[in-house]
């Protein structure tokens, strides 16, 4: 809901669902929702959260990793800000039962199709990434939009079954023009705001889904003339992002490629507690996460690192509201505290100062 003040400046007041999950998920989003606190003080926002339970917290509690009530709570926000699930404790339940299907599920819910997922080197963390120093050197700045509610995820038939007296597991990879049609106009607009280059990554030379995959996006490239498109096979590229990641403006994939190269896109910054991701579809709230998992052996520690979730809470403001101001803030931010040396543990290098969870959170939402 958008008002005037007697200024004339436009504020807003956001109405936002935390799903804190499972492990350190409560204690990165108490810290997300801190700095969003801060950062709708200085600009002159409101902000009302609630809190729903999904994953292992929700499995406990009502027996469901999604419960109805969850969905509802969601479609009823402006936007979701989710901390992580799962966890050892509920390895052994039966697949439908398991934390991440409620992860599944609420993405399916809220038909969330495109994953944005950044992957930037900050160059006050040069030090902690893992390439050569003059691979680091020219750059890692890049984009992988995921598709998120097909693909094996998703496809039918799925299950376990014994064939021929032997335990046969099977998915099946399915998608359909439409679901490609639309994943890609979302690339090449990611792009248009950025270097104006994308690179589908399918398999094109085994997987008839892949051949669609291509058909497709070079329909909805011509749409966007101005955008320069690539393909790459998906085992070349992820070679190639540890081999000159500065080549990648927007990678375009699907939902399995996208899960493993994002991730690889994400570890090789330095730490997979850096990197924020934005969950979009066509209307609705979207639904804004660190990429990371739960981390169940540091959860309750003061360890963990919320600098992904912080950012998540940037790209809330910046995709979710259109406050482009307001996520500068919290990007200036972090990049303050990381110059003065502050670390935490993943992070760590000799020389800096090691703090906790808190006190990251803390030490951001000072200097919003």
């Amino acid at each position: 809901m958008m008002r005037r003040t007697a200024r004339g400046d436009t504020t807003m007041h956001m109405n936002i669902c935390l799903l804190p999950g499972d492990g350190i998920g409560p204690e990165i989003v108490t810290q997300g929702t801190k700095v969003l606190e801060a950062v709708a003080r200085r600009f002159g926002h409101t902000v009302s959260t609630s809190s729903a339970l999904i994953g292992g917290a929700a499995i406990d509690a009502t027996g469901s990793p999604l419960p109805d009530a969850t969905v509802e709570a969601c479609r009823t926000s402006d936007a979701v800000l989710l901390g992580a699930v799962g966890g050892p404790k509920w390895d052994d339940l039966p697949s439908e039962k398991r934390p991440e299907k409620g992860l599944l599920g609420i993405r399916k819910a809220l038909g969330l199709f495109a994953n944005l997922r950044p992957a930037a080197l900050f160059p006050e963390l040069a030090g902690a990434c893992l390439l050569r120093a003059d691979i680091a050197a020219a750059g890692l700045d890049l984009v992988v939009v995921r598709e998120l509610t097909g693909d094996v995820y998703f496809g039918q038939p799925a299950g376990i079954e014994t064939r021929d007296g032997l335990r046969t597991g099977f998915n099946t990879m399915i998608y359909d023009e439409d679901e490609v049609r639309r994943i890609a106009r979302v690339a090449f607009d990611t792009a248009r705001a950025r270097k104006r280059r994308v690179c589908s990554v399918d398999k094109a030379n085994v997987l008839a889904t892949s051949r669609l995959w291509r058909e497709v996006v070079e329909e909805v490239a011509r749409d966007y003339p101005d955008v320069e498109l690539s393909h790459m096979y998906v085992d070349n590229a992820a070679m190639q992002l540890v081999r000159w990641p500065a080549q990648f403006d927007v990678i375009v994939t699907g939902n399995l490629f996208g899960d493993i190269l994002s991730d690889e896109a994400a570890v090789i910054t330095g730490s997979i507690g850096m990197l924020p991701s934005a969950s979009m579809g066509s209307g609705g709230p979207a639904l804004f996460e660190p990429i990371h998992g739960s981390a169940p052996d540091i959860a309750g520690q003061d360890k963990a690192n919320p600098i992904a979730t912080i950012l998540s809470v940037g790209m809330m403001l910046r995709l979710g509201f259109g406050l482009t101001a307001e996520a500068d803030a919290i990007d200036t931010a972090v990049r303050r505290v990381l110059a003065e040396g502050y670390r935490t543990g993943d992070i760590m290098e000799n020389g800096r100062t090691l703090v906790g969870t808190v006190s990251m959170g803390n030490l951001i939402a000072e200097r919003i």
